[in-house]
């Protein structure tokens, strides 16, 4: 049976899907200080802002939808 998320050699760090709610910058933050914790060596707040913002306008977008269905 395959697998979904991908083998052993190639993981995926699960914080950088953390990140994706829309606090800028402040998950990233979370999700920066937690990697560092695990590992010193860890440096993920640039990645962790790509899926940061990627939530903001994914909120916009879906706003901007409930304005148009709700006005008409």
């Amino acid at each position: 049976m395959k697998k979904l998320f991908g083998s052993l050699e190639n993981k995926i760090n699960p914080l950088v899907g953390a990140a994706g709610v829309s606090a800028v910058p402040d998950s990233a933050r979370v999700v920066q200080m937690v990697g560092q914790k695990e590992d010193p060596t860890n440096f993920l707040l640039m990645h962790a802002m790509a899926p940061n913002v990627a939530g903001v306008i994914g909120s916009a977008i879906a706003a901007g939808v409930l304005w148009s269905v709700m006005v008409g």
